[in-house]
């Protein structure tokens, strides 16, 4: 498993009445994918810029098309461009593939299957390898849920967390979630104010 997957899967067992925001899960999951291909070798970090490595399959459907979208001409991308244009969408690709490799089913209405229901997750070594690195406070996990909103930040002292790759990688995961905030609020005040006008009518 991966860590992008596993925390698909985390943010899928939380319970119902603490939504993950979307757009934010979609930048920590393109950030955690940032991760498992510095560790499958696909890429490294110089800098802030993401350098391809030889392409090699990883076994994962979604880590492959990630490595493949990888820009292979310099100056390169940056993390933070990474993220934005890697992430559009990203955690409803995760929800569809974990369903797709049967990690997780709908649950059955009493006439119509799921109109409306939540994806549930099923019991499976997938779900209780996630459960146990969760479990288990792994730190760039832990961080990344954070950033997306779920659980609380590890300790920052954390020599996972110290690494030149950890701290660029989460940096502009944090940036680009409060950039994404912030444009959340600006359109909940522009909403709000284009509704007085109408009020006044």
């Amino acid at each position: 498993m991966t860590t992008a997957r596993d925390l698909a899967i985390v943010a899928l067992d939380m319970p119902a009445g603490k939504p993950v925001e979307q757009g934010d899960l979609s930048l920590a999951l393109a950030g955690a994918e940032v991760f498992d291909l510095v560790e499958a070798r696909a890429l490294v970090l110089d800098g802030d810029r993401i350098v391809p490595n030889a392409q090699a399959p990883t076994g994962d459907r979604l880590l492959d098309e990630a490595a493949g979208a990888l820009v292979r001409q310099e100056p390169y991308e940056s993390v933070e461009d990474w993220l934005w244009r890697r992430g559009r969408g990203l955690s409803a690709a995760y929800v569809d593939d974990l369903e797709r490799v049967g990690l997780t089913a709908r649950p059955r209405g009493r006439r119509i299957p799921l109109l409306s229901g939540r994806t549930e997750l099923v019991d499976s070594p997938a779900r209780r390898e996630a459960e146990e690195r969760w479990t288990a406070a792994e730190p760039v996990l832990l961080a990344l849920a954070a950033a997306a909103g779920i659980g609380d930040e590890p300790p920052v002292d954390t020599p996972e967390l110290t690494t030149d790759t950890a701290a660029t990688v989460l940096a502009a995961v944090g940036e680009a979630v409060m950039e994404l905030e912030a444009v959340r609020q600006r359109k909940a005040i522009e909403d709000a104010a284009f509704d007085n006008v109408w009020r006044g009518y």
